[in-house]
């Protein structure tokens, strides 16, 4: 019986997606490993550092750069290159110069023959999860974006914080644009099980005065707060994309809130936005849908319509 390789290509050997390299690396997630970057020396010398690191891990994998030729027989290709920005420049105002970086690089990768899975990570990632999928041709359901996956993981973050509690026992999602236009269904919200309305009724002294429209700002502003900074996030978002690329390389059919290709779920269709999907070994299995509030539906909605928007000025 033959025994087949994981392989995982990372097109762009930035900050971000160097960090999901090691990652990578570091979880021992695939079998074979390539760095892709128009900096040829950058990934060169980001794969060779990793590299060295598995003389102290003792790791089979194999980590090395490449060109876009590797990408040919990829299980998944992640794309995290991006045009540098002043910090704080909102996403959507990056829209046409990433558009035009991305319109090189997918019919490039395409051009080898690439039949696995796109992961997109670059921002604005809503909008160029879809330029990718229209680019390459791929089913949507093999074309993946970060999504509200990070957006979500602040938020549980935050609400562990405010209520003393492990993130792990907090389940909640954000979903919308990863950016302004987030939504956050406060009425899917629990904390072990129990829906967050009880936990506050069970113990009205436990967060008084409790603002979810400034917890929902908090949640939107603060990749702007690091940035900053720090320039960019990158520990926050490439640890969500590593979790996404365990739940395509193990087949775990797994829910997670990514951007997905939306075909009628919440009255919405033909554009990509922040849902929880089942991701596996085939990509998106199917997009979750929740019973919103009226409200909440309608915050969806009005996102939803400001990406379509924008698809519309890069189509």
């Amino acid at each position: 019986m033959a025994i087949s390789r994981t392989k995982v290509a990372v097109v762009g050997a930035g900050r971000v997606g160097a960090t999901l390299a090691y990652r990578l690396v570091a979880g021992r997630l695939c079998d074979d490993l390539v760095l892709v970057d128009s900096d040829q020396r950058r990934a060169w010398a980001e794969a060779t550092d990793l590299q060295h690191s598995l003389g102290v891990s003792g790791s089979a994998m194999d980590v090395r750069d490449g060109s876009y030729y590797d990408c040919a027989d990829a299980d998944v290709c992640v794309l995290t290159a991006g045009p540098q920005f002043p910090p704080n420049t909102p996403r959507l105002d990056k829209l046409d110069q990433t558009a035009t970086l991305v319109g090189r690089i997918v019919p490039s990768i395409m051009a080898t023959g690439f039949d696995g899975i796109f992961l997109v990570v670059t921002n604005p990632v809503d909008l160029m999860t879809w330029l990718v999928q229209q680019l390459s041709g791929l089913p949507d359901t093999r074309v993946i974006g970060t999504g509200t996956a990070l957006d979500t993981a602040r938020l549980r973050c935050y609400l562990a914080d405010a209520l003393a509690v492990d993130p792990r026992s907090v389940t909640a999602f954000v979903m919308g644009e990863h950016g302004e236009e987030q939504v956050i269904p406060w009425s899917l919200v629990s904390v072990a099980g129990k829906p967050l309305d009880q936990v506050f009724e069970d113990h009205p002294d436990l967060l008084p005065g409790f603002d979810r429209e400034a917890v929902a700002n908090t949640i939107a502003d603060v990749t702007y707060n690091l940035a900053g900074v720090k320039g960019t996030t990158t520990f926050g978002v490439s640890s969500v994309a590593a979790e996404i690329l365990t739940a395509i390389l193990r087949d775990e059919q797994r829910v997670l809130p990514v951007s997905a290709m939306l075909h009628g779920e919440y009255g919405q269709e033909g554009v990509y936005a922040g849902v929880p999907a089942v991701i596996g070994a085939s990509g998106i299995r199917e997009v979750v849908e929740y019973r919103l509030t009226d409200e909440e539906q309608a915050q969806f909605a009005r996102a939803v319509r400001v990406l379509h928007e924008y698809t519309t000025s890069i189509s």
